[in-house]
């Protein structure tokens, strides 16, 4: 794998390979003894192990870190595990690039590390979270609960390596902001932030949109457009709503994640990219491969840092902060008041379960900016929210009754996909008799068709 390294770098980079022989110590001093030669000027240094887990890996790479904190590395390594990574990227490595290497990959990402570090390298987590917060904007980010305060400590984190995140989270949970803060936190901020909604693009233009057309490429074409791809050069792609591709789309998306490389309609030559790709979905992406309607291939491409945004009713803490946030932010942009929220408002806000999310939240702040800002407060009374959920939670009861429901479903849905549709195999493997079985999957409603002539899940080997 060493020799294939160098290999890869050699057309661009002068190489000086060290193999030490141990770990821990051993490994540190045959890396000292490289690095302080004459004129070495190493601008990257690029590890390459088995492993995360590798014996005396974390060791070397804080002391790299302590001994040259200018010295960014870049870490090499089969791992596909996400957390490990974060772990990694928290210990101080500068990215990561998943073995067997690609060209395509690994030397972009050396090249921009080569060139130009990470605005902020070295700053403390407190001082990063500051500016990520201050930084264009993103101070939507707003929020104290756990939940939410794990998701914003994997930003910066995220930010410091150039491998695709699949975000994820319902509808008005901040996917774009989230996306937007990773992007402004990189090396490539100075840079195009180009977002794109999938689903608003039909499915005739989408190569035509993502790549764009020489002249008389087709008719009407009557000069040059680049694409989207062009326009992100250097910068940072948000593929929105990546659910909603096309059969046909999705193949072109994974030649081009694949490679890099694309071709403009009209075009016989290959362009290179250098794009980083961030994708959102609202939905289960793991299940839409199970169902057929998503490619498993693309899935693992776009998951390798995946960020699950929580919904709002998930963190109700945030509730009264985030509405004075925004009751301030509309206040402003109107130039009005700022209305106060009652006690009987505030307690309406934290009971209502949001599902807009943060979106949802916002226009009730904003309507009632217009309306309270002469009465000087917002009372329960003036936030049209629908009832009965608004006025009180769930009983014991009914919020049992949802789970066992959820549970129900989920558990018929997954033993129709395993055997593949045959409700007398699927009610003996859930040891209930077959009407019983039949009567569940009729009270909630389930297409067994759709599980017929499904690929069932591996087989699964005992130790």
């Amino acid at each position: 794998m060493a020799c294939r390294l160098e290999e890869i770098l050699a057309p661009s980079f002068a190489v000086t390979p060290v193999r030490p022989a141990g770990n821990g110590a051993e490994a540190a001093a045959a890396v000292a003894a490289a690095l302080e030669r004459p004129r070495a000027g190493a601008a990257v240094a690029l590890v390459a192990a088995p492993s995360c887990r590798q014996p005396g890996l974390g060791e070397l790479l804080e002391w790299l870190r302590r001994r040259w904190p200018a010295l960014p590395a870049v870490l090499a390594t089969p791992t596909d595990d996400a957390d490990e990574v974060l772990a990694l990227l928290a210990a101080g490595v500068a990215d990561f690039v998943a073995l067997p290497p690609r060209p395509v990959d690994l030397v972009p990402r050396l090249r921009r590390l080569a060139g130009d570090l990470s605005p902020g390298a070295g700053d403390d987590s407190a001082e990063v979270a500051r500016r990520l917060k201050a930084r264009l904007g993103l101070r939507q980010l707003v929020g104290e609960s756990p939940a939410f305060v794990a998701v914003i400590e994997k930003i910066p984190l995220l930010a410091r390596c150039d491998a695709t995140v699949l975000i994820d989270g319902e509808t008005g949970t901040g996917k774009e902001v989230c996306a937007r803060a990773i992007h402004y936190l990189s090396d490539r901020s100075s840079k195009p932030f180009v977002p794109v909604n999938c689903g608003a693009i039909p499915v005739e233009l989408l190569e035509n949109e993502f790549f764009g057309h020489r002249r008389a490429a087709y008719t009407g074409a009557a000069g040059d457009q680049e694409g989207l791809i062009a326009s992100a050069e250097g910068g940072t792609l948000l593929l929105d709503e990546i659910d909603c591709l096309s059969a046909a789309a999705q193949v072109k998306l994974l030649r081009f994640l694949q490679d890099k490389e694309y071709r403009q309609l009209g075009s016989t030559r290959a362009r290179s990219a250098d794009v980083r790709l961030i994708a959102a979905t609202n939905a289960d992406l793991g299940r839409l491969v199970e169902e057929g309607r998503f490619r498993a291939d693309l899935y693992y491409r776009l998951n390798v840092l995946p960020l699950t945004l929580p919904p709002l009713r998930r963190r109700r803490e945030d509730v009264p902060l985030l509405a004075r946030h925004l009751l301030a932010r509309y206040a402003s942009e109107h130039r009005s008041a700022c209305p106060a929220l009652s006690p009987g408002a505030l307690s309406r806000l934290v009971l209502y379960p949001w599902p807009g999310n943060v979106r949802e939240l916002g226009h009730a702040m904003e309507r009632a900016v217009l309306l309270c800002a002469e009465s000087g407060q917002v009372r329960a009374e003036d936030l049209p929210l629908s009832e009965p959920e608004a006025r009180r939670p769930p009983t014991f009861q009914q919020a049992k009754r949802r789970v066992v429901a959820r549970f129900e479903r989920s558990y018929i849905e997954d033993l129709l996909l395993a055997h593949r549709g045959n409700i007398s195999q699927a009610a003996r493997a859930a040891a209930k008799n077959r009407r019983a079985f039949f009567e569940l999957i009729r009270k909630h409603s389930i297409d067994v068709g759709r599980f017929r002539g499904a690929p069932g899940p591996p087989p699964q080997h005992g130790a």
